[in-house]
């Protein structure tokens, strides 16, 4: 497994930007970011596999980018035009497959997973 260490969430008004970091130990892929709201399931937010190629949630497409510095082996999650609905925990998530099958923000795609940092947006 993969240990990760996020950074960058905080408190924003609606309309505002945060970056989220994600410090991997070592090179994996596919790697994402995944999302829990109070009472909600967790879901894909965003992920990139071994080629470079990203997948993003509907509600997000638009608003937010993943990318990737391979040298660093760091991902990370630039977010903008926050709305109080992109208010969760998110989630760092690395895999071993390299690519995905189906959809890279299936959670069975990956086995380690950040401790999580904080996002709150409000209106």
């Amino acid at each position: 497994q993969v240990q990760l260490v996020e950074s960058g969430g905080g408190s924003v008004q609606a309309g505002g930007s945060v970056r989220l970091s994600c410090a991997a130990s070592k090179y994996t892929a596919p790697m994402g970011w995944f999302r829990q709201a109070p009472g909600k399931e967790r879901e894909g937010v965003a992920a990139i596999d071994r080629s470079g190629s990203t997948e993003y949630a509907d509600s997000v497409k638009g608003r937010f980018t993943i990318s990737k510095d391979n040298a660093k082996n760091t991902l990370y999650l630039q977010m903008n035009s926050l709305k109080p609905e992109d208010t969760a925990i998110y989630y760092c998530a690395a895999g071993w497959a390299g690519y995905c099958g189906i959809s890279c923000l299936r959670s069975s795609y990956y086995n380690s997973w950040g401790q999580g940092t904080q996002v709150t947006v409000s209106s």
